[in-house]
C-alpha cells in the first residue's frame, strides 16, 4: 500500500493522485506540486488514504509545499501572461495561415512552460508555430488541441437552463451521451433542442436517463387492451414518472389511469402482447 492524496487543479478539474510527502492535509487545501510541466497550484479533494501499489499507472510525484501567499499572487499575475502569451500566438497563426482557434494558454507556477490550448475541424500541423513562439515567449511550449466539450468546460458559460454548464461546476469527467438517451425520455429529437453550447449532446441527457429506463420497463406498451376501473379500453400513452396510463375506452373516450389499476385484458389482448414493455 501507498500513500496517495487526491489534487485537482481547477473547479471540476480531473483528479489526479500525488504523493502527500509527509505533509499533513485536508480537503480545500492549497498545495504546489511537481508534474510534468513544472510547479503547478493545485487543491486537495480529500485527506491522503492508501491505495494498492499495483492500481498506479506510473510512479507518484510529490506534494512541494502548503501554498504560500507569494504561490496565490504568483498564480493571479500569471493570469496577464497567459493572455498575453495568447494574444503573441494569435499573431502567428494568422502570419503562418494555420486553421486554428486560440482557446487558453497557462504558465506553469515556475513560468517554466506553457500550454496553449487551441481547437481546429482537423489536424493542424503548428510545428512550425512551436519553434516560433518558443522563440518569442522564452519559454517551452506545449500546444494542445482540445474537442468542443472541452472548450466548452474552459470557457465556461451559461446553458438553457439559466445555470452555469454542468463542465464548468461540477462535471469533472465526461460520460458518453447517445440519442437513445433523448428518445428513452421522450424528448424532441431536434438538435437544437437536445444539444449543449459545445454543438454535442447535452450532458444532463444522462443524469435522468436509468430512472426513465426503469420508470418505463413499468408501462403497459401502447396497443395493449386492458381492463380499468372505469372500462374496458386501449392503452396509447402514459406518464412513466407518475406511473399514469392514457387509455382510449371503448366509449370513445380517454382516461388517465393509475398504473397500480390496469389489468390486461386476456380476452381481447393480442397473443405477442403483455402488460410491461
Amino acid at each position: 500500500m501507498v500513500d496517495i492524496v487526491k489534487i485537482r487543479y481547477k473547479q471540476a478539474g480531473k483528479i489526479y493522485y500525488f504523493d502527500p510527502a509527509g505533509f499533513e492535509l485536508y480537503p480545500y487545501d492549497c498545495v504546489v506540486v511537481e508534474t510534468s510541466r513544472g510547479e503547478e497550484l493545485g487543491w486537495v479533494v480529500a485527506a491522503p488514504s492508501q491505495v494498492e501499489e499495483s492500481s498506479l499507472e506510473q510512479p507518484l510525484k510529490p506534494v512541494i509545499r502548503l501554498a504560500t501567499a507569494e504561490d496565490m499572487a504568483r498564480e493571479r499575475q500569471l493570469e496577464e501572461k497567459n493572455q498575453s502569451a495568447v494574444s503573441e500566438c494569435i499573431e502567428l497563426v494568422d502570419k503562418l495561415n494555420l486553421p486554428m482557434k486560440l482557446i487558453r494558454a497557462e504558465y506553469s507556477l515556475d513560468e517554466n512552460h506553457v500550454t496553449i490550448y487551441f481547437s481546429a475541424e482537423d489536424r493542424v500541423d503548428f510545428r512550425e508555430l512551436v519553434r516560433e513562439i518558443s522563440r518569442k515567449l522564452r519559454v517551452r511550449v506545449e500546444l494542445r488541441q482540445i474537442g468542443p466539450r472541452d472548450e466548452a468546460k474552459m470557457v465556461g458559460g451559461y446553458g438553457r437552463c439559466g445555470r452555469e454548464l454542468c463542465c464548468c461546476s461540477f462535471l469533472s469527467e465526461f460520460d458518453p451521451v447517445s440519442i437513445k438517451m433523448a428518445k428513452e425520455q421522450n424528448l424532441p429529437l431536434n438538435p437544437q433542442k437536445i444539444s449543449g453550447v459545445c454543438g454535442r449532446l447535452l450532458c444532463c441527457l444522462d443524469y435522468e436517463y436509468e430512472t426513465y429506463k426503469a420508470a418505463k420497463a413499468k408501462m403497459p406498451k401502447d396497443g395493449l387492451k386492458v381492463i380499468t376501473p372505469v372500462g374496458k379500453g386501449e392503452v396509447v400513452g402514459g406518464n412513466p414518472l407518475e406511473e399514469m396510463v392514457f387509455v382510449l375506452l371503448e366509449s370513445g373516450a380517454n382516461a388517465e389511469v393509475p398504473l397500480k389499476d390496469i389489468r390486461p385484458d386476456k380476452e381481447g389482448r393480442r397473443p405477442d402482447a403483455s402488460l410491461h414493455r
